[in-house]
């Protein structure tokens, strides 16, 4: 039993080391999602073959985005042990980091598209929206990235004075709002546009400009003012 079980292990650590190997050669993208997921399980299960978990997971999940996404609680009522969650907890934070740092000092329009990815890995597999606000100085750079409310936009009348007074406290000039479409489409609904609307309104008293209203979903992303709705 003993040889047995010396054996997998032997043959899981080969498998790993080959993993490890494209990973190094070719870099992330020589790595399929599950082999990535299976390279993170492995780190809080070192003496197992994951391999078959890490494809259950995804498979479950509907994807290495939704599975890196998801809770901590949601993972555990999954059955994942804390070490498991951990091991793709720190994945999800570590990307968010890289994203991160590509948008920071710089002004926030000239690095929109590293913005954009941020909010994409950030928000897009979320199973429940969020409406978060990204608020700049007079240079477009940014000053603080809160998530305001989760739910729909409805009630707009609410948060729009939520937005503005948050926006006076902070000494803000212009301000982006993000929201994700759980349903993955991130096609603008009329209370999106209503919302959009209301809040350039009374942003325009307070002489604070709206750049953009960008909606994130599984399928990709929309920007308002791309689409002339700004």
């Amino acid at each position: 039993m003993h040889g047995r079980i010396t054996s997998v292990e032997s043959n899981g650590s080969g498998h790993r080391s080959r993993l490890r190997k494209r990973l190094f050669e070719g870099g992330g993208k020589a790595l399929l999602d599950h082999e990535l997921v299976e390279y993170l399980l492995a780190l809080a299960i070192p003496r197992r073959d994951t391999k078959d978990q890490a494809k259950e997971l995804i498979a479950k999940f509907g994807g290495i985005g939704p599975l890196l996404s998801a809770s901590a609680e949601t993972m555990k009522r999954e059955g994942l042990s804390e070490s498991v969650i951990g091991a793709l907890k720190i994945a999800e934070a570590t990307a968010l980091r890289l994203l991160e740092t590509r948008a920071e000092g710089a002004p926030i329009l000239s690095s929109w598209e590293a913005l954009c990815d941020y909010l994409h890995v950030a928000m897009a597999h979320s199973r429940t929206e969020q409406v978060r606000v990204l608020f700049l100085n007079a240079k477009n750079m940014l000053i603080a990235n809160e998530a305001m409310w989760n739910g729909s936009v409805d009630e707009a009348s609410v948060h729009v004075r939520e937005v503005i007074s948050r926006a006076i406290a902070l000494g803000a000039t212009a301000l982006i709002i993000v929201h994700n479409h759980p349903s993955g489409d991130p096609t603008p609904s009329s209370q999106d546009i209503r919302i959009t609307n209301d809040l350039i309104e009374a942003a325009r008293h307070m002489k604070i400009t709206v750049h953009d209203h960008v909606i994130v979903g599984a399928s990709g992303r929309t920007s308002m003012r791309a689409m002339g709705l700004i």
